[in-house]
C-alpha cells in the first residue's frame, strides 16, 4: 500500500505529520523541506528517491515501495545542541522497529542495528534555526536489494526477523515515538534518554576508529558524544566522524 496522505493522515496521533507532504518519488525528501517555512512537524514522505543521501554525501539506495523514506521539519529552540537530535531520532527509531522483536542497537551516531545489520539511518541538516531531520527505514527488501559495501551489512525488517510491517503503521508509531523523544529532549536535553541510549550502544567495549583516534569505545556522554580510551589509556570525547568497529551484533 502506498503512503498516501488518506492512508496515514486519519492514523496519526499527535502534531508531527501535519501537514503531510507525500510523492510517489523525489529526489530527496530532504530537499522538499530544506528552507521550508512551514510549521514544526511538517513531514515529507516518499514512495522512491532518486538522489537520496546519508551522513557526509554517501548515496542512500532505496527500492521504491519497500522503505521508509521521510524527513521531519523541526524547530529547535535557539542554541540547543542540535547535533544531539541524531541520538533523539535514532533512540525512536529503535523503539518503532523492534516492537516485539529483539532490542534494537544504537551505533553512534545515527545508526540503528538489529541482529548486528543496519536497517536504519538518520540524516541531521541543520540551517537558518530549522533542523530537517531524515530518516530511511529498510522495511521489505530481500537480499538481492540491499546495499553492500557500508560498514554494517545493511539489512531490512523482513530479512532480519522474517516479516515486514504494515509501512503505514510503522511510519505513525515512528512519529508518535519521535514526537515523545523530542519534547522530552526538549525540556532536559539528553538527560532523560541517556540510560535507554546506554543500554543500546552497540559500541561499547570494542575496538573503533573514529574522527581520526583509535582504541575502545565507551559510553555515550551526557552531550552526545562518544567515549574513546586510546590505547596508551587516555580518554577522549568524539563528536562526529565515521566510526569502523569490529563485528557488530
Amino acid at each position: 500500500m502506498l503512503l498516501t496522505p488518506d492512508a496515514v493522515e486519519p492514523l496519526l496521533r499527535g502534531r508531527f505529520g501535519r501537514p503531510y507532504l507525500w510523492s510517489e518519488s523525489c529526489t530527496s525528501t530532504q530537499n522538499v523541506l530544506r528552507g521550508s517555512v512551514l510549521p514544526e512537524g511538517a513531514v515529507a514522505v516518499t514512495e522512491h528517491q532518486t538522489s537520496g543521501r546519508g551522513r557526509e554525501g554517501r548515496p542512500w539506495q532505496d527500492v521504491a515501495g519497500k522503505s521508509l523514506l521521510v524527513s521531519l521539519l523541526l524547530r529547535p529552540p535557539a542554541g540547543t545542541p542540535t547535533q544531539q537530535l541524531a541520538l533523539v531520532a535514532g533512540l525512536a527509531v529503535a523503539e518503532s522497529v523492534e516492537q516485539d522483536r529483539d532490542a534494537a542497537g544504537i551505533k553512534w551516531p545515527n545508526d540503528v542495528l538489529l541482529e548486528g545489520r543496519k536497517v536504519a539511518g538518520v540524516l541531521l541538516e541543520a540551517s537558518e534555526g530549522a533542523v530537517v531531520c531524515g530518516i530511511g527505514v529498510n522495511v521489505a527488501q530481500v537480499e538481492g536489494e540491499l546495499p553492500d559495501g557500508g560498514a554494517v551489512p545493511a539489512g531490512s525488517l523482513l530479512g532480519v526477523t522474517g516479516s515486514a510491517p504494515d509501512r503505514a503503521a510503522l511510519l505513525v508509531s515512528l512519529l508518535e515515538i519521535v514526537e515523545h523523544r523530542y519534547d522530552a529532549w526538549r525540556r532536559s536535553g539528553l538527560a532523560p534518554l541517556l540510560d535507554e541510549l546506554e543500554s543500546r550502544n552497540v559500541l561499547r567495549g570494542r575496538r573503533v576508529e573514529v574522527g581520526g583516534e583509535a582504541g575502545t569505545a565507551g559510553s555515550i556522554a551526557a552531550d552526545g558524544r562518544l567515549t574513546l580510551e586510546r590505547d596508551d589509556g587516555s580518554t577522549v570525547l568524539v563528536g562526529s566522524g565515521e566510526v569502523q568497529a569490529q563485528q557488530l551484533d
